[in-house]
């Protein structure tokens, strides 16, 4: 969805754009603006008490009135995404609207009042069912009205699967954020597998790896994984992968937009969701 709205100052059609990207452990948001094609503004927000939806909304609104003069725009297009586990990948041809709750039931804790929702992969044969939180959703509407809000593992399937190729070799990948972590696998542009872990040490971290490798007898001497998200060569997780898998690397994006002089560029593999959800 794509939305022109008028500039509150200047009474002019507004072309930049707002990306964000929610969790309970933080808040990320960057501005396109279209007319240069430059991202000029991009900044991340850490949330450490934070324990659920009515705590996320306080720290969110804590941010707009901290920084009112750049959130507070108005914005040719907005686009939310989600960060949760509350979701599930359901194949297209079972797919029915009508029984969402059952599609989640078996992986979450399902509350009577909760608000479910789905995205359709746009390039794959799938559909993400999953529960968004709606006081945000509510809050956002509030600041910019209409806007598009999608989970962000859909924007994670989507642009993997567009960098992807053919190989009959599995590709593994890997995204990194602050305590959880998403493997997704694929071969022959299939999804062979997505699944989301929780970890708080690079034990948790290596043993899920290795046994969801080892599930799908994959050998860690010829496949190849790519680290994508918050992580660097530095970190531990890269080098206890490194020390298990031979053939590790970064994975490489490159964006149709520039970054002006005072926005520091990001490697690649980084705010990877964030920079492709416009």
């Amino acid at each position: 969805m794509k939305l022109k709205t008028k500039n509150k100052h200047t009474n002019q059609l507004d072309f930049q754009k707002l990306s964000i990207q929610v969790s309970l452990n933080g808040l990320s948001f960057c501005i396109l603006d279209t007319i240069e094609n430059e991202i000029t503004d991009i900044r991340h927000f850490q949330f450490n008490t934070v324990t659920n939806p009515l705590q996320l909304e306080t720290e969110i609104n804590t941010i707009f009135e901290q920084h009112a003069e750049i959130l507070e725009q108005s914005f040719q297009a907005v686009t939310v995404s989600h960060i949760n586990t509350l979701s599930t990948f359901v194949p297209k041809p079972l797919f029915s609207d009508k029984n969402l709750a059952d599609y989640l039931k078996y992986n979450n804790k399902i509350l009577a009042n909760d608000y479910m929702t789905f995205d359709v992969i746009s390039n794959n044969d799938m559909v993400n069912v999953y529960i968004p939180y709606v006081n945000i959703n509510n809050l956002f509407f509030e600041k910019y009205g209409a806007f598009t809000y999608r989970h962000f593992a859909t924007i994670l399937i989507e642009n993997i699967f567009q960098l992807s190729n053919n190989s009959e070799e599995p590709t593994v990948y890997v995204h990194v954020q602050k305590e959880q972590f998403e493997i997704i696998i694929i071969q022959n542009k299939k999804l062979l597998l997505y699944n989301s872990f929780e970890y708080s040490s690079s034990e948790d971290f290596i043993y899920y790896l290795l046994f969801t490798l080892e599930q799908l007898e994959l050998n860690t001497n010829t496949l190849q994984l790519y680290f994508l998200g918050d992580i660097s060569k530095e970190d531990v997780l890269y080098t206890v992968a490194y020390t298990y898998i031979r053939n590790v690397d970064f994975l490489e994006k490159n964006y149709s937009f520039n970054f002006t002089t005072n926005v520091e560029k990001p490697a690649s593999h980084r705010d990877f969701t964030l920079l492709t959800n416009f």
